[in-house]
């Protein structure tokens, strides 16, 4: 059966680098639905379908920002890959630096993938083919 990305999380404090993502996602042709949060405890909220998000879809995909408010994308990967339910869901960890992205691939086997902000069209669709499942649209 093939993988579609239906349902796409986006975890980042930033409402401009939230934007600018969602425009690239737009210009690469990445249809999805599209959710955010703004910190780490609502990530982990959202994945666990707890409290406001007890409806919401699982995500095919999460954007992580390494630096959020209340519980860091570290410990939001670490959470995220010790509960059964949720280690499978690919993750794409997010940081404003280069150097510290490339520490991250080295460091972070949790992670699926690792990206400098702003992360541009290609390198999303990239993303969204290949770890979401998405198929090109365009």
């Amino acid at each position: 059966m093939e993988r579609v990305l239906r349902n796409l999380l986006i975890v980042d404090d930033n409402p401009a680098d939230v934007r600018y993502t969602e425009e690239m996602l737009k210009e690469a042709g990445v249809e999805c639905d599209r959710h955010v949060v703004g910190d780490g405890v609502k990530a982990l909220q959202f994945l666990r379908q707890r409290g406001e998000y007890a409806d919401a879809p699982r995500p095919d995909l999460v954007l992580l920002d390494w630096y959020l408010p209340r519980k860091d994308g570290q410990e939001v990967l670490a959470e995220l890959r010790a509960d059964d339910r949720l280690a499978g869901v690919p993750v794409v960890v997010v940081t404003g630096s280069r150097l510290e992205a490339e520490a991250l691939r080295v460091e972070s086997e949790a992670a699926d993938a690792c990206a400098v902000k702003p992360i541009g069209a290609d390198e999303l669709r990239r993303f969204a083919e290949r770890l979401g499942g998405a198929r090109r649209l365009a």
